[in-house]
């Protein structure tokens, strides 16, 4: 897999079923801190509301996901949540569900209708976008190295995940998946760089 799907943009959408009021929040995340900043951020803002359900998944593995149900019961609001960034095959996404009670019960099927169906919306209006995926690298290099080695960097489709610039500089790279083999292959144009896979 070269590249991915996300949503660049954070999107929100609302669905009612007998007085009960799901709002839906489509999130771009990059790690597991974002997701829990946002959920703690959106808890505060709806402290009366009954639950706060959610999804993400996060990483091009794919093996970094979770849901939760936060008390409905099992299976009625975390796996149609996650269902739907999964149908559109969406990495780095989280979608949090807040629901006030309306006093009527739904039952599971009404439920995961609800559930569905606000994760789907949250989703339709925000739009997607293709990323690469990234392979990292952490260089090393002398000041003076500096402009070569951002020229080459960019050369390659690389972006700068971190940058420490002092008499000597640490820069974290990713380098698109696609271009990985091409960089490596002329990674010895670049003197004096100390460069390694993370």
């Amino acid at each position: 897999m070269n590249n991915y799907y996300t949503i660049e943009k954070e999107s929100q959408a609302e669905f009612k079923d007998r007085g009960s009021r799901f709002i839906a929040y489509a999130i771009p995340v990059e790690t597991t801190d974002d997701f829990k900043k946002r959920l703690k951020a959106l808890k505060e803002e709806h402290p009366k509301a009954a639950h706060h359900c959610f999804a993400y998944r996060i990483g091009t593995d794919g093996n970094n996901f979770r849901s939760s149900d936060d008390g409905e019961p099992a299976g009625s609001a975390g796996k149609p949540i996650l269902g739907q960034i999964d149908s559109k095959s969406l990495i780095n996404v989280a979608i949090i569900v807040v629901r006030y009670f309306g006093g009527s019960l739904l039952g599971v099927p009404g439920l995961i209708n609800a559930y569905k169906t606000v994760a789907s919306f949250a989703l339709q209006i925000t739009p997607m976008v293709e990323k690469p995926v990234l392979v990292k690298f952490d260089l090393q290099f002398d000041y003076t190295r500096m402009n070569e080695v951002m020229t080459f960097v960019k050369r390659y489709g690389g972006t700068i995940l971190q940058n420490e610039m002092q008499l000597f500089c640490k820069m974290s790279i990713g380098i698109p998946k696609a271009e990985q083999v091409n960089f490596l292959g002329r990674v010895s144009d670049l003197y004096e760089v100390e460069i390694k896979a993370v």
